[in-house]
């Protein structure tokens, strides 16, 4: 999808499937419209052979997004694909713009079982096995991108960058090579037995393009390029998908934090199978969503708060976590591993200041190291193995946010909660009104 800074975007999809089905927007904010998510706390699915149409808009954001299936396993066998949104042109950037750009979207594969198989595995309690194999735009050892020769001075020059499950990167690539020449781009995960890679093809314009040869090896995955040579082109690399508004920020170090939420995963299991928890609680999907039920104040669904802020000790449970945040407090999140994986953690409807990170257990003594001058902004965060990473957010827009896994195996047994964003006010300037073309399900019926 391509778009410019504030487009309004309509999007009709079409369910063709027998399984109830939704498409949520990872990395799009969403202002005051949580009610186009697309996610099971803020959508009922749509229905098998219908349709439902979302509307949306790219409030002052630019950057590299995606879009994928939220619904049980079904982005494990595709429907996905990358958000463009290009600055307004009244917007500098700060570099010469590029002669092409190009987006790769990076993703592991399963060749042997459809997703109903895997959902089938995890359904009885066990883990998902090791993927086949990694592809970069669908392919595996095949992609191809083309570029011509010229010029650009480059500020920082890396041979390889880490991009975890749900991040993205925008590189400026330069080609000014003296002869024409062929350059792989090398996908390759990290923290896994075995380690899975996967190749595509920077090429010069009227080269011939060479054979993709298996390559020594090195959810994250490693971009490589082996080049120092292009006109200059914007990769935009996924995994999974934003790269930072470059339009500037504020001066988050300042800001005074009026709550601190640290929340620990944990692998477990309840009822004899596998489980992933966030505080003790693993997360089950009412069949109401959480935002039809705060909106039309039916009770049951959902209590605020009843997961505490901090780890507890004692066997996990099934659940409904919902953290109360007032609207515009500032908040810090600190994201506790105990396990030996790495972790990635996303947001909906906000962006976020990663202020620190560091191994072991997190501590208050710990923000003496936090960077709070020159955090990245992002809303997907990753968590070494045994360590915890540490975030400050200002809940500026009103809605019920999800905050899950992206490693899809853990989201979908648990290891997600959700942030209802709210005030006394009613008002359009702060959250619109349900959408007329709503779908109703549950207790909202």
């Amino acid at each position: 999808m391509e778009a410019v800074t504030n487009d309004n975007i309509i999007v009709n999809v079409i369910n063709q499937l027998d399984e109830p089905f939704l498409i949520t927007w990872h990395g799009i904010k969403q202002r005051r419209t949580s009610w186009q998510d697309g996610v099971l706390g803020t959508n009922c699915p749509i229905p098998p052979h219908s349709n439902w149409t979302y509307k949306f808009q790219m409030k002052d954001q630019i950057g590299t997004y995606m879009y994928y299936p939220s619904t049980l396993l079904h982005r494990a066998v595709g429907g996905f694909g990358a958000i463009n949104i290009q600055q307004r042109s009244v917007i500098s950037i700060p570099y010469p713009a590029p002669a092409g750009e190009f987006t790769l979207l990076v993703g592991d594969w399963y060749k042997s079982a459809d997703n109903k198989a895997l959902q089938k595995r995890l359904d009885s309690g066990l883990s998902l096995p090791q993927p086949d194999g990694l592809l970069i735009n669908g392919l595996h050892q095949s992609a191809i991108f083309t570029g011509q020769k010229g010029s650009h001075t480059l500020q920082e020059v890396y041979e390889s960058i880490d991009i975890h499950a749900g991040q993205s990167v925008a590189v400026l690539v330069t080609l000014r090579a003296h002869v024409l020449k062929n350059f792989y781009i090398v996908a390759s995960s990290r923290f896994t037995k075995p380690v899975l890679t996967t190749t595509a093809i920077l090429q010069y314009e009227g080269s011939k393009t060479q054979a993709s040869l298996p390559l020594p090896i090195g959810p994250t995955y490693q971009i490589h390029w082996s080049m120092k040579q292009a006109r200059t082109i914007r990769l935009n690399l996924t995994a999974n998908a934003a790269r930072p508004n470059p339009q500037g920020s504020f001066h988050y170090g300042a800001i005074k934090v009026v709550r601190t939420l640290v929340l620990a995963n944990t692998k477990t299991k309840i009822n004899g199978k596998l489980r992933y928890a966030v505080n003790g609680v693993s997360y089950v999907d009412p069949t109401t969503p959480l935002k039809l039920a705060d909106w039309f104040n039916i009770p049951g669904v959902f209590k605020l708060n009843s997961t505490k802020d901090t780890p507890v000790p004692g066997p996990a449970v099934l659940g409904v976590s919902v953290y109360g945040i007032t609207l515009h407090d500032y908040v810090e999140i600190v994201f506790q591993n105990t396990e030996a994986a790495i972790q990635s953690w996303h947001l909906d409807g906000s962006s976020f200041y990663v202020v620190g990170y560091g191994s072991g257990t997190w501590t208050p003594k710990l923000r003496k190291k936090y960077n709070l001058a020159d955090g990245i902004s992002r809303h997907t965060v990753q968590v070494y193995p045994a360590s915890w990473t540490a975030v400050m957010v200002s809940m500026d827009n009103k809605g019920m946010w999800n905050l899950r896994s992206q490693i899809w195996e853990r989201r979908y047994l648990g290891q997600q909660v959700y942030l209802k964003v709210w005030n006394d006010e009613k008002s359009l300037f702060t959250e619109a009104d349900i959408p007329l073309n709503a779908l109703r399900c549950g207790k909202a019926k």
